[in-house]
């Protein structure tokens, strides 16, 4: 098991939590993080693109001229790709980009994105991220951490926070339950609440460790 510090909002230590140590201590593994990584923006493309082809084109029914005697090549229909306004001959069409990845490399991603940022020392466990709505005043506690972009992980029940998280561009709110990798790589620092942790630590501790 790991100690670690418990701060409050003014950044002094109240007390200390117990992690399994796989949690915030697992090996920098940036070839994992890169995998995790692209998975994520692969499953957030919308691969909506699509192109006409012949039979989409309005129009095209007719034969634009005789089949013989005119010197052109011959031509069934005005929308045919060769033609000037026809269709588009194997354009893009709407398809998936998302793919699995295993459960195991999702868990060990995350791992090692909480331990990169507990390493650099931007990783601070607050004991209750309370919050009255407000987000001038959640903009003045998250400077006391020294730090001008980062994300804020707390439960999914605390509306109060997300709400004053909600308008803000530097900051992000993540309840723990949909804390990802790329969200962790993207921000400088974390500020996450002790029960938080206390569920990333049941959800990814030592019975799930590779």
């Amino acid at each position: 098991m790991l100690s670690v510090p418990v701060l409050d909002l003014n950044k002094k230590k109240v007390g200390e939590l117990e992690v399994p140590e796989n949690l915030l201590k697992a090996e920098i593994r940036p070839d994992l993080l890169q995998t995790v990584v692209r998975w994520q923006l692969a499953c957030r493309r919308a691969g909506t693109v699509a192109t006409k082809t012949k039979g989409l084109v309005r129009g095209g029914g007719k034969k634009p001229f005789k089949q013989k005697g005119t010197g052109n090549a011959r031509q069934g229909s005005s929308r045919s790709p060769l033609m000037p306004g026809g269709g588009t001959a194997f354009g893009p069409q709407p398809r998936d980009y998302s793919y699995t990845l295993p459960r195991k490399v999702k868990s060990a991603g995350l791992r090692i994105a909480l331990s990169y940022l507990n390493s650099e020392g931007r990783l601070w466990v607050v004991d209750e991220l309370g919050s009255d709505g407000k987000s001038k005043n959640l903009i003045s506690t998250l400077k006391k951490f020294g730090t001008v972009k980062s994300l804020i992980v707390d439960d999914a029940a605390n509306l109060k926070l997300k709400r004053a998280a909600r308008n803000l561009t530097s900051y992000k709110f993540v309840a723990s339950q949909g804390l990802n990798v790329f969200d962790l790589l993207k921000y400088d620092g974390c500020v996450i609440s002790k029960a938080a942790l206390s569920q990333l630590a049941e959800r990814l501790g030592e019975k799930n460790a590779d």
